[in-house]
């Protein structure tokens, strides 16, 4: 209870003074479908432009040794590894900030603020002012990536959940792809300095979508509903079910304490983020290793290097699309008979088909990728690397939000931490790599590390609900569950027995009557 702190009212649970929603579409659930679209649009573009920009910037690294005099690429290549170190730890600062104010005021200082710090990185005259931008920018725009979904969530109920979520996928999701499509061609157009306006003039029309956007946090539009009825009424009794909110430093210390915490004791989370961030990993390594593939080994020039990753992207948007084929298949499984929905391992049985077509896309990239074969065979390679990227990152996410429950967002927050390092990290040693192993036995190095963690999902898939079981978080969530329902259960009691007291003595005075 230290870490409660209560808004100027008398907390009455007098339900005739409790502020609710009404039925004339105050509800963000309640919006008409074509602003729910326009809404899941906007948070998709907007996330799609903080993503892109973590890959447009390996387009312009030619440019950039050029202008600065520098001669190592790795040195270059820590502007991913900064800008994804700002998006794992933004994550976890900005994530508690739109629990206490709503999400529209984090999401209007976040964004413009990300705009803005993009200008020192256009005007640099030297990198480390760029990799120490590029790092608080991306804690700014952090925000989209750890709140977009919650705005998706806001305003979706949970039959259209999923659908909704694999739309807004379609951005982040295709972000990095579409990152070095866009700064080749502009790199070879107009310079590297020119890759980042190019994604400041993305980011402030993400500002003005954004702005549009009504708050779509029920209970920050509750407070504030609450707030206004006792201001006008001169009232403390007004008050709404989330009056009570925790501090901020509580709040962020819980932020930061339990998805370690979670990551270092929980057996789920600890195999989990290993894989999730080895793929990550080996995909931020794609945009160090296409630009030797084509533009170094085959002579393509920057804007069709970027063309490259079409096959990714192509792949990535299969997977998207067969959201309702997975679907089924999921549904297909055993169902819980407390919630009647799939036990979460059926999330897992996608995780199998892409952790297989992970590493063979990878394994074809390997043996196709010198100049000696045709180039369109390297690029559908990334078909099933593409698609099994996006199915690992979708459905073992689902898996972990299923999984855990309430405690969803730390279980992912820790997961972000770890993809991230090891998305910024494993590029660093791309050049040296492909230098020293070649092409073909750098990838198919890569390709085999997949293939050796290809148990990973068969055994959740197979004893997950075993492993749950053991899980010392997910049984105390549990009890907690059974308590709730408990006291619910004997309140629903006391108010049953309290009305047929009083029906009870209504039927007396009426028989004195």
């Amino acid at each position: 209870m230290a870490h409660i702190t209560n808004t100027t009212t008398n907390m009455t649970t007098d339900p005739r003074f409790e502020i609710d929603f009404d039925d004339d579409g105050e509800n963000p659930q309640d919006w008409p479908m074509i602003k729910k679209a326009l809404v899941i649009f906007f948070m998709s573009y907007s996330t799609l432009v903080v993503v892109m920009y973590s890959t447009s910037y390996t387009s312009g690294i030619p440019g950039m040794m050029a202008t600065f005099g520098i001669h190592s690429k790795t040195l270059v290549i820590l502007g991913i590894t900064t800008y994804l170190a700002g998006l794992a730890l933004g994550s976890l600062l900005l994530a508690p900030l739109s629990e206490m104010y709503g999400r529209r005021p984090v999401y209007l200082i976040a964004v413009a603020t990300f705009t803005i710090l993009i200008i020192p990185c256009a005007l640099s005259n030297n990198l480390v002012q760029i990799l120490v931008m590029r790092f608080f920018g991306a804690i700014a725009g952090a925000a989209m990536i750890s709140n977009a979904p919650g705005t998706v969530s806001d305003i979706v109920s949970d039959d259209y959940r999923a659908l909704a979520f694999s739309i807004w996928s379609i951005g982040p999701m295709n972000g990095p792809v579409i990152g070095p499509l866009v700064g080749g061609f502009v790199y070879q157009a107009l310079g590297w300095r020119w890759t980042n306006w190019v994604v400041m003039i993305g980011s402030g029309t993400s500002w003005f979508m954004v702005f549009l956007i009504k708050e779509t946090y029920a209970p920050a539009i509750l407070r504030a509903k609450s707030a206004k009825k006792r201001k006008e009424t001169d009232d403390s009794r007004w008050h709404s079910r989330y009056d009570d909110k925790k501090a901020f430093l509580p709040m962020l210390r819980e932020n930061l304490y339990r998805p370690l915490s979670m990551a270092i004791n929980e057996p789920i989370c600890i195999f989990w983020n290993v894989y999730i961030a080895l793929v990550y990993g080996v995909l931020y390594l794609c945009f160090v290793s296409y630009p030797i593939v084509f533009s170094e080994l085959r002579g393509w020039s920057p804007g069709l290097t970027g063309l490259s990753y079409m096959g990714i992207g192509i792949g990535g948007m299969c997977t998207i699309l067969s959201e309702p084929l997975l679907r089924k298949m999921i549904n297909k499984h055993p169902k819980d008979p407390e919630t009647g929905k799939p036990y979460p391992e059926a999330m897992v049985s996608v995780v199998c088909l892409a952790a297989i077509s992970v590493p063979v896309g990878e394994m074809i990239f390997a043996w196709t990728c010198t100049p000696n074969v045709h180039w369109i065979a390297p690029l559908l390679a990334g078909i099933p690397f593409g698609a099994g990227n996006c199915g690992v990152f979708i459905y073992a996410s689902n898996y972990l939000v299923h999984s855990y429950g309430i405690y969803a967002a730390s279980a992912l927050a820790g997961n972000a931490v770890l993809r991230s390092m090891m998305g910024g990290t494993l590029p660093l040693a791309g050049p040296k790599m492909y230098a020293t192993l070649g092409p073909h036995w750098s990838a198919t190095m890569l390709s085999l590390i997949e293939f050796a963690m290809i148990p990973i999902p068969l055994v959740f898939y197979r004893y997950g609900h075993k492993i749950r079981e053991k899980s010392a978080l997910i049984r105390q969530m549990r009890e907690d569950r059974d308590k709730l329902d408990s006291k619910k259960q004997r309140a629903a009691e006391k108010v049953a027995r309290r009305e047929a007291g009083e029906k009870g003595e209504g039927v007396e005075k009426d028989m004195e009557v």
